[in-house]
């Protein structure tokens, strides 16, 4: 089937021909356009004695708001953002713009600005389709359970909404064994807040109960508050009475989840792709020297990912029919749900605000990436 572009060129092609035929000779030609195009006959004939338009040929539909140069704005915040989906970069845009502003990364007149920030999620998307490259990788689990004092360490299934308080956090291991589990390696320790998304991450040299304690020792000073719960796998790493007397003395609440059901850990669980995998990938690593760049990485890790890369919080799901329908909150940083809790003392928030006020996200993004980068070079 012709496009409309088509037809009116072929109409074009025939008029100097047709405005010097007979009769006779207008209606063949007619006829031969109508059964190439299929417009009508009375179409035709007012197509040939209409003027003849000076204008090039203009595109139907409506016209373009968004040119090229807010789209290329746009890809290459998207970029300094790691690349993050439409619906938690459209609520962030703003903040993001700004703190990019200040940082002199970007010029914005008013009239290209005005467009950046209008733009909803879904055209977000629209623009960034094509930039857009998704790539999926598969791992190992390298989780044993753990059977002492199983019984006296609680199960907790799920997480009251409503009364979430910053301290309550999700912890779990990461191996970087590669393709193959045997042997010692590297491991991630991953804690993640459940109130504001706050996740820290350490190295760890393996995954015995003293190195795994010690690791959570240090990510607990991270913490911009107190740890007031744990929840764990049932891994041996973490069932053991080394954490167990230490969360009692400290009166500290230490649950674990069901055997074999992650979505109980759903917190941590994603923070293990979206903030370790994403970072170093599945390689195996196993020498201090990588244990060295991996903790430099994830002290890099500890600024960009809680101070500029906001999270979605599910705040209630509701069941209609064979559909669950999920609400959200508004997309926000662990670091402005941190700021606007009023549980938190203001010294800690007066700390943040001037940490937040002197870092440079797109600094802290290159340095991430040569972090990453020596990493990967000597894993292969």
């Amino acid at each position: 089937m012709m496009s409309k572009k088509s037809k009116s060129e072929l109409v074009e092609s025939y008029r100097p021909r047709y405005l010097k035929a007979s009769k006779a000779e207008k209606t063949r030609i007619i006829t031969q356009i109508q059964e190439a195009t299929g417009l009508n006959r009375k179409t035709i004939i007012r197509k040939m004695h209409a003027p003849r338009k000076s204008r090039p040929y203009k595109k139907p539909g409506r016209k373009r708001i968004y040119t090229e140069t807010v789209i290329s704005i746009l890809k290459q915040v998207w970029e300094w953002s790691e690349y993050m989906c439409s619906k938690r970069l459209k609520p962030y845009l703003a903040e993001f713009v700004e703190k990019l502003e200040s940082c002199k990364r970007l010029e914005l007149d008013d009239e290209t600005k005005t467009l950046l920030l209008s733009m909803s999620a879904a055209t977000i998307d629209r623009c960034l389709k094509k930039a857009r490259l998704m790539k999926a990788q598969k791992g190992h689990s390298a989780t044993k359970p753990g059977t002492l004092l199983k019984n006296q360490i609680p199960i907790k299934v799920y997480t009251p909404w409503d009364d979430e308080k910053p301290g309550f956090i999700e912890i779990d291991l990461v191996a970087h064994c590669g393709d193959n589990i045997s042997g010692q390696y590297l491991y991630t320790l991953t804690a993640t807040d459940i109130a504001t998304g706050w996740t820290e991450m350490i190295a760890i040299e393996n995954k015995t109960q003293i190195a795994t304690f010690e690791g959570l020792k240090m990510i607990q000073k991270r913490f911009p508050f107190p740890i007031l719960g744990i929840d764990s796998d049932n891994g041996a790493e973490f069932i053991n009475a080394l954490l167990y007397s230490y969360c009692k003395n400290n009166q500290i609440s230490f649950t674990r989840c069901r055997a074999y059901k992650k979505n109980d850990q759903a917190h941590v669980e994603q923070k293990n792709w979206s903030k370790v995998r994403t970072n170093v990938g599945y390689d195996r690593f196993t020498t201090e020297e990588e244990q060295t760049l991996l903790n430099d990485l994830y002290f890099i890790l500890h600024y960009l990912e809680n101070l500029f890369r906001p999270v979605m919080k599910l705040v209630e799901k509701q069941r209609i029919g064979a559909r669950v329908k999920k609400v959200y909150d508004l997309t926000r940083s662990p670091y402005r749900r941190v700021i606007e809790d009023e549980l938190i003392d203001i010294e800690t928030k007066n700390a943040l605000i001037e940490m937040y006020n002197i870092l440079d996200p797109v600094e802290l993004l290159e340095i991430k990436n040569n972090y990453t980068a020596r990493i990967l070079k000597i894993a292969w």
